[in-house]
């Protein structure tokens, strides 16, 4: 029992650190972009490889840790949430040229992956508090 309560905790506190380091990120590539609007277009590429490194890798590993901290079913659904406007900022970089309109919907996709990813850390961090608090 000791030992499933323990790989419940890892799980949840990695898949927290996790939360928080994509938060981080989706922070850092919204200023990469503001950068290369309002500094200098070189900024781009930045924009361009920073997002692959932690595009579609973190929300993956949040999952793997999700099922280890057997979180309730709304972690998921958010979690699945983050991936689709992942794919959704993809789309929006990509399909300017056929739809030219798209691209006007990648800074607003940006703004609510970053509502939901603050979102997450901070019910993820109340869950783990409240479950804390409830062992002592």
């Amino acid at each position: 029992m000791k030992n499933n309560q323990t790989r419940i905790l890892f799980g949840r506190m990695t898949f927290l650190v996790l939360a928080i380091m994509f938060t981080l990120s989706v922070t850092v590539q919204i200023f990469l972009a503001g950068m290369a609007i309002f500094v200098s277009p070189e900024n781009w590429v930045k924009h361009i490889i920073f997002v692959h490194l932690f595009g579609f890798n973190i929300p993956v590993l949040m999952l793997i840790f999700a099922i280890v901290g057997v979180f309730p079913r709304w972690v998921y659904w958010q979690l699945f949430g983050v991936l689709v406007l992942i794919f959704l900022m993809y789309f929006t970089a990509n399909i300017t040229g056929a739809l030219p309109w798209a691209g006007a919907l990648h800074p607003v996709i940006a703004v609510v992956l970053f509502i939901l990813s603050c979102s997450i850390v901070l019910r993820v961090w109340k869950l783990i508090s409240a479950n804390k608090k409830g062992e002592e």
